[in-house]
């Protein structure tokens, strides 16, 4: 299957580049270009996008607010932030306006691409300097998450941890002994009974609420 994206960032030259390397890839295919926020938003709804590499910093409107709107319109759609910026300022509202993956522009193109296609598998993409800063800031813990945490079944909590980790479905599937499908069960009850978006959220309900595997 193909990964139809849209790249969202104001230099001509990084969209060029993008474009340049991306449509050489047999996975991807680059279906739209954005210089701005606003433009953002306007292609995604429009076309839809399977994932969308938005910039942070634009005219008009910035990564951050085009997330927002775009996952309030395209719950479905994906978005990955590429970016200059790991500061926490920059990371953690962009994760909480809905962003699933958080990379910075000096990543290595075969990376990038990786990273693309784990995504689409629904697999978390956090730079390691973003992880620092999510943890750091979801250190406290929410009574009222507790008490959904209390309906997992103890499977989906392990599994909830393995996701946190960071693991695919198939590693998953191999540490606990079980099959991807029923990988793939276990974080769509999970999900729903937290009321979580995707793995991404997950892991940081996990770190935030202290669900890790010691």
């Amino acid at each position: 299957m193909t990964i139809r994206v849209l790249i969202a960032d104001d230099h001509h030259v990084v969209r060029r580049g993008l474009v340049f390397f991306l449509k050489t890839q047999p996975e991807i295919e680059i279906i739209g270009e954005a210089k701005n926020g606003q433009e953002a938003i306007e292609l995604a709804t429009r076309i839809r996008p399977d994932i969308v590499l938005m910039d942070l910093e634009m005219p008009v409107l910035n990564g951050i607010e085009a997330t927002r709107e775009i996952k309030k319109q395209c719950p479905d759609i994906k978005i990955m932030m590429l970016t200059s910026f790991s500061d926490q300022d920059h990371v953690i509202p962009a994760i909480e306006a809905g962003a699933s993956g958080y990379q910075l522009k000096d990543i290595e193109p075969d990376e990038l691409v990786k990273a693309i296609i784990q995504l689409m598998r629904g697999e978390n993409q956090l730079h390691p300097k973003a992880t620092t800063h999510l943890l750091s800031h979801l250190s406290g813990k929410s009574h009222s998450e507790r008490r959904q945490a209390e309906e997992l079944t103890k499977r989906e909590i392990e599994v909830l941890q393995e996701i946190a980790k960071g693991k695919s479905n198939k590693e998953i599937a191999a540490d606990l002994f079980i099959t991807e499908k029923t990988v793939k069960t276990h974080v769509s009850n999970l999900l729903s009974k937290l009321e979580l978006a995707d793995r991404t959220q997950a892991a940081l309900y996990a770190v935030r609420n202290g669900i890790i595997e010691k």
